[in-house]
């Protein structure tokens, strides 16, 4: 048994053709009835003028005066009235004395008998038409007196029938009936191609599927976390969906702005504004790292660019913790190594004998080891800022830096407020102090015939203000020996893709570090500065308020100090 076929509903540009045909045949059907009403008053109305003419003209006649003045007025009138009629084209001309009796009739029979009509106002010397039903049928006529010493001698009526109007009507509606089916015609044509162009854009859908697609179309765009913008071909924004609106960091109305007038970053306005497609680039927002690819579109005359984004900040983050903990496991495996050479020393000693030496030299290896340590928890009592210092200590040290803090560090445990996210200390402190243990490492390695001591020193304290609501702020200051940062390029550091490296242009995945202490340094409401130190390395202060800050309090844009080096 075949199964029903179900009928699809007809696509969108087939109801708009239906439509359009129907009210393009309503249309000219419209214009020919008012056309026709229109023609038949005019025709009524021509008709009127024209036997008014001619019975005005007989009526004026000397010729007709004369004749009525004869014995028999029907034998001289009738010649008369039947030329004029032949001549004039209208389908009567009947002249009568002042009783109506007729002296002329297009048939002769009718002569003799009273005129079907009415003649009260000619007989008062005024002229007038009607329409009324006499021998020959409805006609439009009027009556004019002929007039003899101020008194009517004779009535003239002249007079075109209704179906004679009919028929000239008829044939002008012939003509305009064929106007009417060529305009329908050249509309229905019009209308057709019209709709196969919108077919062809609708791709043969019908209203249902283009309004569920939209629905489709519109929760999308809000369930997708990823930012997605469509720029058209002015690098206008013509889409953007709520994704792309957070990553930006983008409030109120952007539909329409150029991405050039968005304030975003210069490098992420460039890539935006490139011509070529762009994979997996890394760049930082205000509070943000995003991955951006863009991919050029073209189709008809409009030009375009499709722009996605996924945000990495916190693979990013999570990423330079990693590097942390890698740092600090190779640190540990070359301190193992280490001690298995001191054990073997030991060993060795004991082998030998030396007992005593062996227990010194072990001893000063535990001190050294215990000082360091105590040195950092009793300073640093906060938890997380301990641990990382040491680890950054240790693999300081591995890399022929010291690592020390500075005497005025100080950090109660518990003090830190909740609102301030453990992560963003290690982001914050850990890229600066990478940064200056990179930086001190390699002025070491350049100036090694000057055997120049390379130092990192780490300041950490908590500094009290006198506002009432105000509960004070954690200073952060990391201080190296490196090279120092110029002053040319001070604006620049903190800008993502700067690196001591290879400042202004480092490669893919370096950069990151100094964009992302800003990153966190500005969401905790805070600021961050680089001047030099008087070591003639750089010097960077971090400034975190203490007090419980809410994001609407948070400024615009934190400041970024800079200062000339010492």
């Amino acid at each position: 048994m075949r199964r029903p076929r179900i009928r699809r509903p007809r696509s969108l540009a087939g109801q708009l053709f239906a439509m359009q045909i129907v009210l393009v045949a309503v249309v000219v059907a419209g214009c020919a009835a008012f056309a026709y009403v229109a023609d038949r008053g005019q025709a009524e109305e021509a008709a009127r003028r024209e036997v008014t003419a001619a019975a005005v003209a007989v009526a004026a006649s000397s010729s007709v005066r004369d004749a009525v003045r004869s014995p028999d007025p029907a034998a001289g009138l009738q010649p008369y009235a039947e030329r004029v009629r032949r001549d004039t084209g209208v389908d009567f001309v009947t002249i009568m004395n002042p009783d109506g009796i007729r002296w002329t009739h297009p048939d002769p029979a009718r002569i003799g008998e009273r005129y079907l009509g009415h003649t009260g106002p000619a007989l008062r010397g005024e002229t007038f038409s009607e329409t009324y039903t006499g021998t020959l049928g409805p006609s439009v006529r009027v009556v004019v007196p002929v007039m003899d010493g101020g008194r009517a001698v004779a009535l003239v009526s002249a007079g075109i029938t209704v179906d004679a109007i009919s028929a000239e009507i008829r044939r002008q509606l012939l003509g305009l009936l064929l106007v009417a089916l060529g305009a329908l015609g050249l509309g229905g044509a019009g209308t057709y191609l019209l709709n196969a162009r919108l077919r062809r854009h609708t791709h043969g859908m019908n209203a249902t599927e283009l309004s569920r697609m939209h629905d489709y179309h519109e929760a999308t765009l809000h369930a997708v976390r990823e930012g997605l913008l469509m720029l058209d071909g002015q690098h206008r924004i013509a889409l953007i969906n709520d994704g792309g609106r957070e990553l930006l960091g983008l409030t109120g109305e952007v539909m329409g702005r150029r991405v050039d007038a968005l304030g975003l970053p210069p490098t992420l306005t460039d890539a935006l504004l490139a011509a070529g497609p762009r994979v997996d680039e890394v760049h930082a927002t205000a509070d943000r790292i995003v991955v951006l690819n863009t991919s050029p579109v073209s189709g008809g005359e409009r030009h375009g660019t499709v722009v996605t984004l996924r945000d990495h900040t916190e693979l990013q983050a999570l990423s330079g913790e990693l590097d942390s903990v890698r740092g600090f496991a190779e640190a540990l495996r070359s301190q193992a190594h280490e001690a298995a050479n001191r054990l073997h020393a030991v060993v060795s000693l004991i082998e030998l004998g030396r007992a005593d030496e062996a227990v010194e030299f072990v001893t000063a290896e535990l001190e050294l080891a215990q000082a360091l340590t105590d040195e950092v928890v009793g300073a640093v009592a906060e938890p997380v800022l301990a641990a990382l210092l040491l680890g950054k200590a240790a693999q300081a040290n591995e890399r022929g830096v010291e690592l020390v803090l500075a005497p005025d560090t100080h950090v109660d445990d518990g003090l830190l407020p909740p609102r301030l996210p453990a992560r963003d200390l290690v982001t914050i402190l850990g890229n600066l102090v990478d940064n200056a243990v990179d930086a001190a490492a390699e002025e070491a390695n350049r100036s090694a015939a000057e055997v120049r001591h390379a130092r990192v020193t780490v300041t950490l304290r908590t500094e009290t203000s006198s506002g009432a609501h105000d509960a004070g702020e954690l200073l952060l200051r990391v201080t190296d020996t490196g090279a120092g940062v110029a002053p040319e390029v001070m604006e620049e550091v903190f800008r993502r893709g700067w690196s001591t490296k290879s400042p202004g242009s480092a490669p893919h995945g370096r950069g990151l570090g100094l964009a992302l202490v800003r990153q966190a340094v500005r969401r905790n409401g805070g600021t961050v500065s680089v001047t030099g130190s008087p070591g003639g390395g750089a010097e960077f202060t971090v400034r975190l308020p203490l007090h419980a800050t809410h994001p609407a309090d948070l400024p615009p844009t934190p400041a970024v100090r800079t200062g000339a080096p010492s």
